[in-house]
C-alpha cells in the first residue's frame, strides 16, 4: 500500500469515526463535525482519482505485463515516457484531474460559472485558484463583530435547495421554498444522482447505467452516510413527515392530557395525600387529636416503541418513483398519530379493567347512565350533574366542569342545535330560555373512529362527556422525553440493494382518573341512506 492509499484509509477511518461516534451519542453530527466529513470527502476523492491516474499510468508503462509493484512512499515521479501516445494520454489525464478539481473548489465556494469557465479555458492551475478564492473570501469578509456568525455553505444550500425541489415536485406544500428550489424541481432521481456524483468528483457519471449509478451511491452511503445524494433524501423525507404529523386528521389530542417519561420502565407514580380535615374544637383542659392523613396509590404509566420500516428501493429509483421520498413519508407520519387516536377511542369503547380492579365506566364509579339515549336535553344535563358530583379517592366532594362533548361522526349537528339556541319549544309549544345556552362554549368533538369501532351504522354508538383538563386528567398520553413526532433515520447496511429508512415513535396510553368522562351507552344509529 503506497503513501496516498494509506492517507485515503485513514481518511475514511477517521470519517466512520465521527458519523460512528455521532450515532452513538443518537444525535446529529454538528456543525463542526459535519464541515471535517465533507472535507475528508473531497479529499478521499482526490486521492482516489490520483490513484486511479497513477495505476493506469503505471499500467501503461509496463505494457500491458501484469500489476506493477507499489511505488514507495513517498511516490516517486516515474520518468517522462518516450512514446508520443503514452505522453498525449498522460497530459489528457492531468488536465481532465485540473478541471475537475477547480470544478469542485469552484462550486463549494459559490463562484459563478463564469469564473469556473475562464479558469478551465485559460489554462489557470489549481494553486491560482486557491489563491483566487481567498482573495475573494478577504474582500467579502464583512467587519469584524463580537460574536460568532454561521451561513451556509454552497453545499448547505444546493442540498437545501435539492431536497424542497423533490417536495415540490412531489406535490408536497412547503410554506417558504428556497430561491434555488425551482430548478431541481424537474429532476427525475437519476438526474439528481448524477449531479450528485459530479460535485463529488465522478466524472463519467452521466455515462453510467441506472444500476452502475446505484452501485456509486450505496457504496458511497455506507462509508459516508453525510454523502450528498441520500442526505437529500433525508431532507425531503423529513420536511415531508413533520407536515404528514402536523395534518393528521386526529382528534385525540383535543381530551387527553400530554405526558412525558425520560425511560421504558413502569412508573408508579408514587402516591396521592389524602385531605387533612376539619380542625377539631379542643375544649378547656382537653387533648389535641392525633390525626394521620390517608394515600392513595395512583396509576402506573408505561411507554412502548410503535413502528415500521420504508425503502426506496432499486426498481423504484429506476421507475423515479418520488412518491417514495414525498408523499410516503407523510403518511406514516400520519398513520402513527392516527394508531395513538384508535388507541384512545378504543379505551373509551372496550372499556377494560382499569387500575382499581373495575371496568373503567360502571356503576360503582358513578361514570355511566343507566340507559342509553340520543342527544337530548335531558340527557346532557343528567351527565353535567354526574360529572360535577364526583367524589375523590377520599371521598371529597370535588369540582368538575364539563369540558368537551365527544360523539359519533354525524350527531354533532345535534349537539350544536341543543347548545346553540336560546330558547326552546316547550310543553304547549311555547317558547323557554334553553337551560343549557350557557354551556355553548363546550367543545363538540366529533370522530368517525366511533363509527368505525361501534361496527358502522345499524348498531348502537356511545357518546362522552368529558371534565375540563384543568380540573381532572382522565387519559394521559406519554411520550419519551415529550417527543411526539416520529424519528426516522436511514440504515447504513451494505449490500442492500436499496435505501431504508426506520420510521418510529414511544408513547404510552394510561387511564389517570376515571372521574373525567361520564358515558352515555347511546342509541342504535342508522345510516342516512338507508
Amino acid at each position: 500500500m503506497n503513501e496516498k492509499q494509506k492517507k485515503r484509509l485513514a481518511a475514511i477511518q477517521r470519517q466512520q469515526a465521527l458519523v460512528d461516534a455521532a450515532k452513538n451519542g443518537k444525535r446529529q453530527l454538528t456543525a463542526e463535525e459535519e464541515a471535517e466529513v465533507q472535507t475528508l470527502q473531497r479529499e478521499i476523492d482526490r486521492l482516489a482519482t490520483e490513484i486511479a491516474a497513477e495505476e493506469e499510468q503505471q499500467r501503461s508503462l509496463g505494457g500491458g505485463g501484469g500489476t506493477p509493484p507499489t511505488p514507495p512512499t513517498p511516490p516517486v515521479t516515474p520518468p517522462a515516457p518516450t512514446g508520443g501516445q503514452d505522453e498525449g494520454q498522460r497530459q489528457i489525464e492531468a488536465e481532465r484531474t485540473r478541471t475537475l478539481n477547480i470544478t469542485t473548489m469552484c462550486r463549494d465556494f459559490g463562484l459563478e460559472d463564469t469564473d469556473l469557465q475562464r479558469f478551465i479555458k485559460d489554462g489557470t492551475c489549481e494553486d491560482q485558484v486557491r489563491a483566487f478564492i481567498i482573495e475573494k473570501l478577504r474582500q467579502d469578509k464583512p467587519p469584524l463583530t463580537t460574536g460568532i456568525h454561521v451561513t451556509e455553505s454552497g453545499e448547505d444550500e444546493f442540498r437545501r435547495d435539492a431536497s424542497e425541489g423533490l417536495l415540490l415536485r412531489g406535490g408536497v406544500e412547503i410554506e417558504k421554498p428556497s430561491e434555488g428550489a425551482s430548478h431541481f424541481s424537474h429532476m427525475t432521481l437519476r438526474d439528481l444522482a448524477i449531479e450528485c456524483l459530479e460535485r463529488a468528483g465522478v466524472a463519467d457519471a452521466r455515462r453510467m447505467s441506472n444500476d452502475g449509478l446505484l452501485q456509486e451511491l450505496f457504496s458511497r452511503q455506507y462509508f459516508n452516510p453525510t454523502a450528498a445524494f441520500p442526505s437529500i433524501l433525508d431532507n425531503a423525507i423529513e420536511k415531508a413527515y413533520v407536515q404528514g404529523h402536523r395534518t393528521a386528521a386526529v382528534t385525540f389530542d383535543q381530551w387527553t392530557r400530554k405526558g412525558s417519561l425520560k425511560d421504558f420502565k413502569t412508573h408508579d407514580n408514587n402516591y396521592l395525600a389524602g385531605p387533612i380535615g376539619d380542625f377539631l374544637e379542643v375544649p378547656e383542659g382537653g387533648e389535641l387529636k392525633n390525626d394521620k392523613p390517608t394515600d392513595a396509590k395512583l396509576p402506573t404509566r408505561k411507554i412502548k416503541t410503535y413502528g415500521k420500516q420504508f425503502t426506496l428501493s432499486r426498481q423504484a429509483f429506476i421507475n423515479d418513483d418520488i412518491d417514495l421520498v414525498t408523499r410516503i413519508p407523510a403518511r406514516y407520519a400520519a398513520a402513527a398519530r392516527r394508531t395513538i387516536n384508535t388507541q384512545c377511542y378504543t379505551i373509551l369503547m372496550e372499556n377494560k379493567v382499569i387500575y382499581d380492579g373495575k371496568p373503567l365506566f360502571n356503576a360503582a364509579h358513578k361514570n355511566i347512565l343507566t340507559t342509553g339515549t340520543g342527544i337530548t336535553q335531558a340527557a346532557v344535563q343528567a351527565m353535567i350533574l354526574a360529572l360535577s358530583t364526583q367524589k375523590d379517592e377520599f371521598d371529597q366532594p370535588i369540582i368538575v366542569r364539563p369540558g368537551k362533548i365527544i360523539v359519533p361522526a354525524g350527531l354533532d349537528f345535534d349537539i350544536y342545535t341543543l347548545f346553540n339556541s336560546p330558547t326552546i319549544h316547550a310543553e304547549g309549544n311555547t317558547q323557554a330560555v334553553n337551560p343549557l345556552y350557557q354551556y355553548r362554549d363546550l367543545q363538540i368533538i366529533a370522530d368517525p373512529t366511533i363509527n368505525a369501532l361501534a361496527g358502522g351504522f345499524g348498531n348502537v354508538m356511545p357518546w362522552f362527556m368529558t371534565a375540563n383538563t384543568a380540573d381532572s386528567s382522565f387519559i394521559e398520553v406519554d411520550y419519551l422525553n415529550g417527543q411526539e413526532v416520529p424519528t426516522i433515520r436511514r440504515m447504513e447496511t451494505p449490500g442492500q440493494l436499496g435505501f431504508v429508512w426506520d420510521i418510529y415513535l414511544d408513547w404510552g396510553i394510561n387511564v389517570m382518573d376515571y372521574r373525567g368522562c361520564i358515558k352515555n351507552p347511546g342509541v342504535k344509529i342508522n345510516s342516512p341512506l338507508g
